[in-house]
């Protein structure tokens, strides 16, 4: 009996110190850490430290008790919670964490709801994937879905590191850097901005996926960071996106053409050889027949100078890469033409509609007015994007009524070929998701599978050899933008085989990271306004990207022949755009042409111009502190090719009014070792200058080192230049002002 009492006083001290223990483990912070990095996350549900072990660099904010999670309902569902607060769309923070192998328990203030976090702790990162939603205590009512709309399962509050980078979701010094990356598409990675720091956090929206989400944690040297997120995409077979940065034409710009054809493509290569160009972007409708965007869709009918089809286009690809350049293919993937086989003769059912409304009366063929149950207020009243889609139908309407009877009216029935039908009282329909551009093309529903088969099409034709593309339209897409966005590339991207090199888009979210390798092109900017417009918009958004470790695209320029309406695309007007996209490692592109190109006058000096800067990126030959000197907002630079054909770089400076105010010939000056010098052009011909210089004190330069002769007028006082051609003029013995004054003072001589 002894012996008994003995055990049981044993087993009962076991019980109670494995109860100690476990409250000890409960009432503990939550460590989590690798080789580089210690997170600290507080018994009571918040971020407590960030760790960059290697520094010991504390990298959260201090005395902010920020959640480590929330979640958000649309409403409470618990009855006592619904009763004692307002029903509208809640937000609970986190309140509790415990660690239970390799699981983060989250609690949550008020709702009997636990979050389960799995834990990946990799050498070189941390994975946090959400698994479950577990219920605490009964609701009290029939409910077995998770009542949820959206959660952040990390919640990180990184103080100010002088640089954040919004696409890549990061923040970073030259010591260290934070990034919060999605591992998978489904994973929201973004940030809430506070006082001195940024909330960087990963979550998920239940109209896309609520569990089995994971984002990745890095913590690690700033110049660290591309190798680290290297291996997450390894580690999750996501897009290459650090490679396609680290490629040799991650700097490379191109030649843009969309009237390329087996005809015609030698021409095409001449001039994309003249410009230095390494890459060329085809876009769909050089060999697809198409009427802009109102076939987008299709993708089966070829031009007739493709008579073989694919066949074709993949000989007239071989040719450009024999010709040393990369080609690649531009498409619009989420849009879908007017008059495509998916709009007439029936509308597909998997268009996107932005609101649907039921029939109030019977609707029969004859009608034009609708009569609806729900309020159509607010509905789009802009010009072409009026459409209604009934049954196998689309309609236009004029006008609504906000007030009862709710009614669309002055109706046109069946446009865009569409097949006139009558529909029954209750009926439901749809406000058709057109393009924002006008009634061209729709946008595809990403609920559906429309998307999938579209990029089934421009995946056979990325076969032919493509190995770059361009995502155009990529902002067409509905609601959570955050993941339709990259979502509907991604269902593109992830059919490319083998993978594109490297990828652009016309817009962006997080993870579209992992595959464009860089911003967007912006749409065309015409000559006289073009400096300016690069200043408002690709200059201001260059620093950004480098934020974001990547790069934009400075183009697209559009080229411009010179006529009444304009002065046309001019070689400065090159140079200053490349040259301020080299400072920030970025490319240009330029919307080409044969015949455009035939017609200009300058050509062959625009195109040289392209020509030094490609071959400037190609082989890294800007400085750091040249960089740095081109990214002056105010000042302009020239690249001149020297006596001895080698590169140099010098600020120059617009002669304004040259000629009294023509705009036929531009003028520079700048300085180069003890001399003056004017590089002067005509803008589309060639003529004479009579210039108010003695022409024994000037030497003029076809190019430097090449001198040509100067001519004086008959009083010797004047000098009479030849002007059409890039040329200089160099003098030791005039100032500046006087050679301004001279240019300003020149008559132009046909």
């Amino acid at each position: 009996m002894k012996r008994f009492f003995k055990l049981l006083l044993t087993l009962v001290g076991i019980i109670i110190i494995s109860s100690c223990n476990k409250n000890k483990i409960i009432n503990e912070d939550v460590i989590i850490e690798n080789d580089q990095v210690k997170l600290i996350i507080a018994k009571d549900g918040f971020a407590k430290s960030l760790l960059y072990k290697p520094t010991n660099t504390e990298c959260l904010i201090h005395g902010k008790k920020i959640p480590i999670s929330t979640i958000t309902e649309p409403r409470p569902y618990q009855n006592e919670i619904k009763l004692a607060y307002p029903n509208k769309k809640t937000t609970f923070k986190s309140n509790s964490v415990r660690k239970e192998g390799d699981k983060l328990i989250i609690g949550y203030e008020l709702i009997p709801w636990e979050a389960k976090v799995g834990i990946k702790i990799a050498r070189d990162y941390l994975a946090f994937t959400i698994e479950s939603f577990n219920l605490t205590e009964d609701y009290g009512i029939l409910m077995t879905e998770p009542p949820i709309s959206e959660m952040w399962f990390l919640r990180l509050p990184v103080r100010n590191l002088g640089h954040w980078g919004d696409w890549l979701n990061v923040m970073w010094d030259d010591k260290v850097a934070v990034n919060v990356l999605a591992a998978d598409p489904c994973a929201n990675a973004d940030s809430e901005e506070g006082e001195g720091y940024r909330i960087l956090q990963a979550g998920v929206d239940e109209k896309v996926k609520l569990t089995r989400v994971t984002a990745a944690l890095i913590t690690c040297a700033k110049d660290k960071l591309l190798d680290k997120i290297a291996i997450v995409e390894k580690d999750y077979n996501l897009p290459h996106g650090v490679d396609s940065r680290r490629g040799k034409l991650y700097d490379a710009s191109y030649y843009w053409t969309g009237d390329i054809t087996p005809v015609n493509v030698d021409e095409h290569i001449k001039y994309a050889k003249q410009a230095g160009f390494r890459t060329m972007l085809i876009y769909y409708t050089a060999f697809l027949e198409s009427n802009d965007y109102r076939l987008l869709g299709n993708y089966d009918k070829w031009r007739p100078e493709y008579p073989n089809g694919k066949a074709d286009l993949k000989k007239m690809l071989t040719r450009i890469k024999n010709a040393g350049i990369t080609p690649g293919v531009h498409f619009l993937h989420s849009h879908i033409g007017i008059d495509s086989k998916y709009v007439s003769p029936i509308p597909d059912h998997r268009l996107n509609l932005l609101r649907i409304f039921t029939l109030a009366k019977v609707f029969n063929k004859a009608d034009t007015t609708i009569y609806v149950e729900q309020n159509p207020e607010n509905s789009t009243m802009s010009k072409g994007r009026r459409v209604l889609k009934l049954g196998t139908e689309l309609i236009s309407y004029n006008n609504y009524t906000t007030t009862r009877p709710y009614k669309f009216t002055g109706c046109v029935r069946g446009i865009a070929k569409t097949t006139i039908n009558e529909q029954p009282e209750g009926y439901m329909f749809g406000l058709l998701d057109v393009s924002e551009f006008g009634a061209i093309s729709v946008y595809i529903d990403q609920n559906s599978d429309l998307q999938d088969e579209v990029a089934e099409k421009l995946a056979d034709i990325y076969s032919a050899g493509f190995e770059f593309v361009y995502f155009d339209g990529s902002e067409g897409v509905n609601p959570p933008f955050w993941y339709n966005v990259s979502g509907a590339q991604w269902r593109v991207f992830s059919r490319l085989k083998p993978e594109p090199i490297f990828a652009e888009g016309a817009a962006k979210t997080h993870f579209s990271w992992h595959m464009l390798t860089g911003g967007n092109a912006f749409d065309v900017f015409r000559p006289e306004v073009l400096k300016e417009e690069t200043m408002r918009y690709p200059f201001k958004e260059a620093p950004r990207m480098k934020d974001n470790f990547t790069r934009i695209n400075f183009g697209w320029l559009g080229y411009f022949v010179p006529n009444e309406k304009t002065v046309g695309t001019q070689p400065d007007m090159l140079e200053f755009v490349t040259s301020k996209a080299a400072a920030w490692d970025c490319p240009i592109a330029i919307q080409a042409n044969p015949k455009s190109f035939a017609s200009h006058a300058r050509t062959a000096d625009n195109l040289e111009v392209i020509r030094r800067w490609e071959e400037v990126r190609a082989k890294h030959w800007l400085t750091a502190e040249q960089k740095q000197m081109l990214k002056n907002p105010e000042q302009e630079h020239i690249l001149l090719l020297n006596e001895h054909k080698e590169f140099e770089l010098v600020p120059y400076y617009q002669i304004m009014n040259v000629a009294n105010g023509s705009r036929e010939v531009r003028a520079f000056y700048f300085k180069r070792n003890s001399d003056l010098y004017v590089v002067f052009w005509h803008i589309s011909g060639e003529k004479k200058l009579e210039l108010p210089l003695n022409s024994k004190y000037i030497t003029l330069l076809e190019s430097l080192g090449k001198e040509i002769p100067v001519y004086p007028n008959l009083d010797g006082d004047y000098s009479i230049l030849p002007v059409g051609k890039l040329r200089f003029i160099k003098t030791s013995k005039f100032t500046k002002d006087e050679l301004i004054t001279a240019f300003k003072n020149a008559k132009i001589i046909d």
